[in-house]
């Protein structure tokens, strides 16, 4: 230990300090003399010690990127394995391995995963990202001879490629349709029954997606159907990473697909993957539209059943994950564009989880010989569906927050409860292009006042504007502007076309400003005051149709 050239006086773990390291154990044996502290790194990387860790960590780098291009491909090096590995040596010496090619009808992501996860290896592949034959090792010395540590590198991968091949060979023979059949006997969660019974409600609500999308309902209730096979199989038991991956493989294979075509096959295959996606923060969501069928429908058991067993999150605790459910929920109708009543699947959703709990719920009272006709209705009446959507909204806050969209103008949407989160993404962006012109803050302001006024009413307004009884010149002119807006806005409000509402909108800023100005709205006359109360909310129900734009008041 030195501070400067000086030896700091200290005792620890029966050791005393000094000015001696020591070098590489293999290819520097001794010790290194340090003079002071600035010398550290220098006489060390002499001594055949790379201590700098970025330095190491490029050193690995650089010899794994070299041996992948002599291999003629490019190294997989995933931040986490790099990060291991660099922990692991001090003289990073790359070696390039290899193995059976027999070996790559095996999904390459369990190869993949044995390589990294097990033995630290850098996988190489092609130029379409495909596993090669080949892998590198990092030896922790320059040897002098590397053939022997290639063939024990290559030794010790081998058995885990062979326990890999029995897996899946195993579970091709078996099938994803027999899997299938197995997941009766696994519980999801106690209340909610087994993964059969998940499925079952996955199914059907991928059926009712599909339907109101006017996708094939039934290849997305095929797809749903099976989306939780391969947790039966070997290779997941194994590699449990690999779930969906693996079933993707299997589809292919399945005798119980036989009769579909190999589209459709494929199809299938991929939304098994995708029904995952977005599997982590930053993850892109399904790529096919299949796929998102199965993501959305997966996404909404899991949130129905988690609020209806008592699972909601409290403070840092999640067990069921819900909070990144909710999110990938929302991005994929976002993201995938898909103009779906999210009110009406959570609400789908939690009618499937009721009927599920009282089955298991009848069914454990039958066998307990309690009252069955009383269990039956036990957990009937729990309609979780508003919460459900106000937990969806807060996730979808942050996933805004993060793109630059500000509180008021994510709340002034908010406000307005879109059932579809398409339509909520639509007034959002509306929103921001409204924010940016000129007379915006005035015309939140407006409304603002509106609001207010209309709050403090006792009673039912007209619901009609009586022309008749605008007396003022600045009310007879809103009105006038008000009823052409009306005209024009009706069209694009039904088109959902909110850029063009609230831009139309924006140019009654002049026409609002002198009604404000020039005319007292609770008048003495109550007709007429009740009519300019009217007018008010025509005007301000017309800019809610979008948005409570009031919230971007200052």
């Amino acid at each position: 230990a030195l501070y400067g050239a000086d030896v700091v006086p200290l005792v620890a773990f029966g050791k005393t300090a000094d000015r001696m390291s020591r070098g590489h154990r293999f290819m520097h044996d001794k010790a290194v003399w340090v003079s002071d502290a600035d010398a550290y790194v220098e006489a060390l990387r002499g001594a055949k010690v790379l201590v700098d860790a970025d330095e190491r960590r490029a050193a690995i780098v650089r010899e794994v990127e070299a041996a992948a291009a002599q291999a003629g491909g490019t190294a997989r090096i995933t931040e986490d394995n790099l990060e291991q590995v660099n922990g692991l040596v001090e003289w990073p010496k790359a070696v390039l391995c290899g193995f059976e090619k027999a070996f790559l009808r095996v999904p390459q992501e369990a190869l993949i995963s044995t390589m990294e996860a097990n033995q630290k290896f850098f996988p190489v592949l092609d130029a379409q990202g495909r596993l090669t034959a080949a892998f590198i090792g990092i030896a922790n010395i320059i040897s002098t001879n590397e053939a022997e540590v290639r063939k024990g590198y290559e030794r010790v991968i081998r058995p885990r490629f062979a326990d890999a091949a029995f897996f899946f060979d195993a579970d091709l023979k078996q099938g994803l349709s027999a899997m299938n059949e197995g997941l009766v006997t696994v519980t999801y969660q106690q209340k909610l029954g087994s993964y059969a019974d998940k499925v079952a409600r996955i199914a059907q609500l991928a059926r009712a997606i599909a339907t109101a999308l006017g996708d094939d309902a039934e290849l997305a209730e095929v797809a749903a159907l099976l989306c939780k096979a391969d947790l039966q199989s070997r290779m997941v038991g194994e590699f449990p990473e690999l779930q969906g991956i693996a079933g993707r493989y299997y589809a292919v294979h399945d005798a119980g697909l036989v009769e579909l075509s190999p589209d459709a096959r494929a199809a299938v295959g991929a939304a098994l993957d995708e029904v995952y996606a977005p599997r982590f923060a930053g993850d892109a969501i399904a790529a096919s539209r299949l796929g998102q069928i199965l993501a959305i429908a997966e996404r909404l058991d899991t949130l129905a059943g988690g609020f209806a067993a008592g699972l909601k999150p409290s403070g840092n605790k999640d067990p069921f994950a819900l909070r990144r459910n909710a999110l990938g929920l929302a991005r994929t109708l976002i993201e995938g564009g898909l103009d779906l009543n999210l009110l009406g699947l959570l609400g789908a959703a939690s009618a499937g989880v009721q009927e599920s709990m009282r089955a298991v719920d009848f069914a454990e009272k039958a066998k307990k010989g309690g009252d069955v006709a009383q269990a039956y209705g036990a957990v009937a009446g729990h309609d979780a569906v508003g919460e459900l959507y106000d937990f969806i909204l807060d996730r979808l806050r942050s996933y805004f927050a993060d793109r630059g969209v500000g509180a008021a103008l994510f709340d002034a949407v908010a406000a307005t409860k879109p059932v579809s989160l398409a339509d909520f993404a639509e007034r959002i962006h509306a929103l921001q292009r409204f924010a940016e012109l000129p007379g915006a803050a005035a015309l939140a302001a407006a409304n603002k006042r509106a609001r207010n006024i209309l709050k403090k009413v006792e009673g039912v307004l007209p619901a009609t504007i009586d022309a008749s009884k605008l007396v003022e010149p600045a009310e007879r002119e809103l009105h006038a502007a008000l009823v052409a807006a009306l005209a024009d806005t009706d069209a694009t409000l039904a088109a959902r076309d909110y850029v063009a509402v609230l831009g139309r909108l924006a140019a009654l800023r002049g026409p609002i400003d002198a009604f404000f100005d020039g005319v007292m709205v609770m008048a003495d006359d109550a007709a007429i005051r009740d009519n300019r109360l009217a007018l008010l909310k025509v005007l301000a129900d017309r800019f809610a149709a979008v948005a409570a734009i009031e919230q971007l008041a200052a």
